[in-house]
């Protein structure tokens, strides 16, 4: 393939798989109380939407409490 013409140090190869960057970023800012805050409340807001979810759900998955209504066979040869 190609070849470098100019040598390369052996610290610089040695070290290569290490250094990814003099650059670091910038600290985190700390959460004040109030984004937690925020996020606490978000939190509890899908929680109680998923447990409304269920506590209403729950009742139309109920096969014993709405039986299917039949309709006698009669009428339904009367046609009426």
């Amino acid at each position: 393939m190609f070849r470098r013409r100019e040598s390369v140090p052996f610290a610089f190869v040695a070290e290569a798989d290490r250094f990814r960057s003099n650059v670091e970023p910038p600290p985190r800012e700390p959460s004040t109380r109030g984004q937690i805050a925020g996020r606490a409340l978000i939190g509890l807001t899908i929680a109680a939407g998923f447990v409304g979810a269920l506590l209403f759900g729950l009742p139309s998955l109920d096969t014993q409490s709405h039986p299917t209504r039949q309709i006698p066979s009669a009428e339904a040869a009367d046609g009426r």
